[in-house]
């Protein structure tokens, strides 16, 4: 893993094009902005890890990470 120390306003490039900006460091948050081709999928990590059930790791979903997020974690209305 490599480890990079940037301030607000400071950028990171990947490749050749995917650039990641911080935009705001507020104590423990810290807010980034992704630069990327349509063709990149970017999906926060916890909704990576969120599969509907029966699919293994390596199977792919047609499902978007919000609507596995919904399938696993069903929402109800109070």
């Amino acid at each position: 893993m490599l480890v990079l120390t940037r301030k607000p306003g400071e950028k990171l490039v990947i490749g050749h094009d995917i650039v990641v900006t911080v935009l705001e460091v507020r104590g423990n948050h810290v807010k980034i902005g992704i630069e990327a081709p349509d063709s990149v999928r970017i999906v926060r990590a916890e909704l990576k890890a969120v599969q509907p059930e029966g699919q293994s790791q390596g199977e792919s979903s047609d499902l978007d990470p919000w609507q596995a997020y919904q399938h696993r974690f069903p929402l109800a209305v109070c």
